[in-house]
């Protein structure tokens, strides 16, 4: 039920001028009871001005006086045509001023490891506009050269459930879509507890890839002795054999 403005001020008219019981002027205002029963006794909003609702078109005066009558009767904010269509307007979140430069860096994290994020989700998360995430996206901003990515919810410009939940709205839309995901878009769509109760995996460094399966096993002995032995230092001076032809005519040389 909507409730009425100036909620304390109103209740203290209502105790002034009317016989209600404090449960009424409670839920009507949207108090506590023992609030509007401190209010009677001069406990509770001591100095306050009564607002008068009748005058300022929340109630009317045979709503009170059905009220008066009847103690088990609840209040009605009178209607107002005007205020139809005025509910909160919603934009993007409001930013303190104190993190407000820390914005550019959130948004330039969110774009780079969660590109997935359309920028009304990353507005809505960081409370920023359209033209300046497309600036970073780009890489137009003007200070993009000395920007680092920072993630958000370290800077505390939204909370870890926010963004979560805004990625694995935005996974599902995309799958919805016919596009497929890759592995680390997979596992970012698991929860802070989720990937923080996983195992590490190994991971073997960039220098040795490939070298995981060498071993000092008895293979190389094997291709050793396929390959013979050479532990005989003459056998590397064998040379082929020639005819006895050939020496009968080196006997035959005259000039020996």
């Amino acid at each position: 039920m909507s409730k009425p403005i100036m909620a304390k001020a109103t209740a203290v008219w209502l105790v002034d001028n009317t016989t209600m019981t404090f449960k009424q002027i409670a839920d009507f205002t949207g108090m506590h009871e023992l609030e509007v029963q401190g209010i009677a006794d001069g406990d509770v909003a001591a100095g306050v001005k009564g607002f008068d609702p009748i005058a300022n078109n929340q109630l009317t005066q045979d709503e009170i006086d059905t009220a008066e009558k009847n103690p088990l009767h609840k209040l009605k904010l009178k209607f107002n045509a005007a205020a139809v269509g005025e509910e909160k307007r919603r934009g993007p979140r409001y930013t303190p001023l104190s993190k407000r430069q820390d914005r550019p860096n959130a948004i330039l994290w969110l774009v780079k490891f969660h590109p997935e994020l359309s920028d009304g989700q990353i507005s809505k998360l960081v409370g920023t506009t359209k033209p300046t995430i497309q600036s970073i996206r780009e890489r137009t901003h003007w200070n993009i050269a000395n920007m680092q990515p920072i993630d958000p919810v370290a800077l505390g410009l939204c909370k870890q459930t926010e963004l979560d939940a805004a990625v694995q709205k935005a996974a599902s839309k995309r799958a919805a879509e016919g596009a497929a995901m890759t592995d680390d878009e997979r596992r970012k769509l698991l929860s802070t507890e989720q990937s923080l109760g996983m195992d590490t995996e190994p991971r073997i460094p960039t220098a040795i890839e490939g070298l995981e399966t060498f071993s000092f096993s008895d293979d190389d002995d094997d291709e050793k002795e396929n390959a013979g032995d050479f532990s005989d230092a003459d056998s590397f001076f064998n040379l082929p054999g020639g005819s006895d032809d050939d020496e009968d005519e080196d006997d035959d040389d005259p000039r020996r």
